[in-house]
């Protein structure tokens, strides 16, 4: 009897409902574990967790939410007006789903409207009103489905433009600590390793001085491209500022890592020999098993094992594990 319990809740985990509880419970589990206060668990379940419910569950959320306001509605349709509730199904379902679904919503709440009009005991002057009073709803609703789904790329937008490096085209320190921050809870849960590379570019201050800051602009560019070109599609690479870049390596070990870190010394010195550009590289990469909780801290790690290169010449990299890395530090 025991074992048949265990395997129905089993199947239930599995499925798309199950899978949502569990992916809530988790992003719940975090915020404590993180220290989060209390207050930010509603922006965490926004930003996190609502845009990952599947387009038919919010389909079906959105009907079962008109129904029932329709139901309500429909015994005192002729005396209060209830349309002002159905924007709250329309603004769900177009915020974390898609315009199409909007529009789908809207036209269902319009017709519902239609039918609680139809069956009151209302006489109109005139049989048109009903019809009438439907398209003018029906065209309010997706006005509104427009507006909310123009804004929402709007948005989307502009949150990504904040979190590009204007000049490299490259992701920025914001971008890099969004990133880094997920790659750390990821690694609390799962156990997995990361690896976090800070690169500096050794006498970039020569080429600003000498050829001018257009072309220290376009080395950094050049150097910035060249590098996103050859990581791997799941790894990250940002601009800190001045001339110093740091490469996330999501689920990477010191292995798997420090072949990464090779090939970037090796096409970043033969773009800078190619061009003759009088500056080298210094890499200080970190693998972390079991990283500490904060960005900030990986980031000294990792500066502080490219500044230990510097020290000891410059051109070269150092990397390590962590928490071994931290007898190393400046």
């Amino acid at each position: 009897m025991y074992h048949n319990v265990d395997h129905s809740e089993s199947n239930w985990e599995k499925t798309k409902v199950g899978k949502l509880l569990g992916n809530f419970i988790k992003l719940m589990e975090r915020g404590w574990t993180s220290g989060y206060p209390i207050h930010t668990f509603p922006s965490l379940v926004i930003s996190e967790y609502l845009p990952k419910v599947p387009r038919p569950l919010w389909i079906s959320m959105g009907l079962a939410f008109v129904a029932l306001v329709g139901v309500k509605s429909l015994p005192m349709s002729a005396e209060v007006s209830y349309w002002i509730f159905y924007l709250i199904p329309v603004f769900l379902v177009t915020w974390f789903s898609k315009r199409w679904v909007g529009i789908m919503i809207s036209t269902i709440c319009a017709f519902t409207l239609f039918i609680a009009d139809i069956s009151s005991w209302i006489t109109y002057s005139h049989f048109t009103i009903p019809y009438w009073s439907a398209i003018a709803r029906l065209g309010s609703f997706l006005i509104l489905t427009f507006t909310f789904s123009s804004l929402k790329s709007a948005l989307k937008n502009e949150k990504e433009f904040s979190r590009m490096d204007s000049l490299t085209g490259v992701g920025n320190r914001r971008y890099f600590n969004e990133l880094a921050e997920m790659e750390i809870h990821r690694s609390f849960r799962y156990k997995h390793p990361f690896t976090i590379l800070y690169i500096d570019l050794d006498d970039f201050k020569i080429i600003n001085d000498y050829f001018g800051h257009s072309k220290g602009d376009h080395v950094l560019r050049s150097v910035a491209q060249t590098i996103q070109k050859e990581i791997r599609s799941t790894d990250k690479i940002a601009r800190l500022g001045g001339d110093e870049f740091v490469v996330l390596l999501p689920e990477t070990g010191f292995e798997a890592a420090e072949v990464i870190s090779s090939k970037i010394r090796r096409v970043s010195a033969e773009i800078t020999q190619r061009e003759a550009w009088p500056i080298t590289f210094s890499m200080g990469g970190v693998t972390f098993t079991g990283p500490p909780p904060k960005v900030d801290e990986i980031l000294r790690i990792s500066d502080g094992l490219m500044y230990a290169v510097k020290n000891s010449g410059k051109n070269g990299i150092k990397h390590e594990m962590y928490p071994m890395a931290q007898n190393n530090l400046r």
